[in-house]
């Protein structure tokens, strides 16, 4: 099974010019999508730009001059590029999409047999054109949460502000800002501490919202058969300075070390993370373990995330540019190593032989999620069940895979009770293969 998350949204309606906004929201959000980004607003036109590559590395002040004016949207991707500009009997607009249709297939064909044509074969471009079926956004955005089966988070920029719709089960965070100046929407509130705005909450499950002059409304509630909040968010994909649903990352992340290092009978002299997405873990092992905390290996803040590159040689090849080891600091050492997820299980087990080569006793690989079990459907994912290690390998082989001297996960009791929610409101398909949809 093969998916692709189209990452990171971002919108902001603005009483000044709003594009520095915009630029640094989509920068905020670059670790949810490193290939792509671009930004549309509305200035007596429409007005759209988009590249492939970084966001500090590709938008030239020029550009971000032509970009200027008081309400637009961005969006960083691992996929494609957007938002996408559309002409349309509703008026023309700019849409930009976070999510994966898993229908999106049977959609296109569907369309095709009635004479719709596509400029490309991607899903913004089908949601987008489902949508304007509607007698206005509003009801396309109704009549698109009856054909599609999926996730997605949805920015509609329009000549009189922005729409924002979450589908019905809420999978993919979507959380709304504000100050005296200005209203923000986000896939992740990460961004709102440096343009200076305030959380005001969540966008609901299903809900649809305008943002223009007269501020945030709420346009419509779609059926809502069951909440499935991804799990996987407060686990690795948020930025551990966001908050979710009222639950900050860093917290859970926090709960999840500590709740590894209860009852575990290993001696160590230090707890270390792989960076960055292991710290939060490693933290709450040593305030819960009293095991001191320090720096194994320094980060290339250069380097992208190892994560999302599309192919295996690339993921190895950024995994290796990425940490080197600080040889002072393990030599000899017993090491508690904490990390938020084994997914191939090659990654950690590079790290760990890098560790004893340089020196250290013993290396203990504490893991912060549970074993994925499946691809996640509806989101980041792995490619196949045969590249997760927990579905190939017993528990014994995958700590001898790693050469790890002892290995521990978290439960998904562990995991729901750190998070703090209640398990029905809570996607946990990617740990238990159960399926929402």
């Amino acid at each position: 099974m093969k998916t692709m998350e189209n990452c990171g949204v971002f919108g902001v309606y603005s009483n000044k010019d709003c594009i520095n906004d915009l630029y640094y929201g989509i920068f905020k959000l670059q670790h949810r999508g490193q290939r792509y980004c671009g930004i549309a607003t509305f200035n007596h036109e429409l007005k759209l730009v988009t590249h492939r590559g970084f966001v500090r590395h590709s938008f030239t002040p020029e550009e971000l001059q032509e970009l200027s004016g008081n309400f637009g949207i961005g969006h960083v991707s691992l996929k494609e590029k957007q938002p996408i500009l559309l002409e349309s009997r509703l008026g023309n607009f700019a849409i930009a999409f976070s999510g994966n249709i898993l229908n999106s297939e049977q959609l296109f064909v569907d369309m095709k047999n009635k004479g719709h044509s596509f400029s490309s074969h991607t899903q913004t471009e089908l949601l987008a054109k489902i949508i304007v079926q509607g007698n206005n956004f509003v009801d396309g955005l109704e009549k698109l949460s009856k054909k599609v089966k999926g996730s997605y988070t949805i920015l509609i920029l329009t000549q009189q502000g922005i729409y924002a719709a979450r589908d019905p089960h809420g999978f993919k965070p979507l959380v709304i800002g504000k100050n005296r100046d200005k209203y923000i929407v986000s896939s992740e509130s990460r961004p709102f501490s440096t343009i200076d705005v305030d959380i005001i909450r969540d966008i609901k499950p299903g809900e649809i919202v305008f943002i223009g002059k007269n501020g945030i409304q709420t346009k419509a509630y779609l059926e809502n058969r069951r909440i499935a909040y991804c799990a996987f968010e407060w686990g690795y994909i948020a930025s551990m300075d966001s908050i979710i649903e009222g639950v900050p990352v860093v917290r859970v992340r926090n709960n999840l070390g500590a709740s590894l290092a209860r009852n575990d009978d290993v001696d160590a002299d230090i707890t270390a993370a792989i960076p960055f997405s292991g710290v939060g873990y490693a933290l709450g092992y040593y305030k819960e373990s009293g095991i001191p905390y320090d720096e194994v290996f320094l980060i290339d803040r250069f380097a992208s995330r190892s994560y999302l590159p599309l192919t295996q040689e690339e993921r190895d090849r950024e995994a290796r540019v990425k940490l080197s080891v600080i040889e002072e600091n393990i030599k000899g050492k017993r090491i508690i190593l904490c990390d938020d997820s084994i997914v191939r299980g090659t990654q950690i087990r590079n790290k760990v032989l890098e560790l004893k080569a340089f020196g250290a006793k013993e290396v203990h690989v504490r893991v912060g999620c549970p074993p994925l079990m499946a691809p996640c459907m509806y989101d980041i994912s792995t490619r196949s069940y045969k590249e997760l290690a927990a579905k190939q390998y017993s528990f014994n082989q995958i700590r001898k895979k790693i050469s790890a001297d002892t290995l521990k996960y978290n439960t998904v009791e562990d995991f729901v009770k750190s998070i703090g929610l209640p398990e029905k409101n809570l996607c946990l398909q990617c740990w238990t293969e159960k399926k929402i949809i």
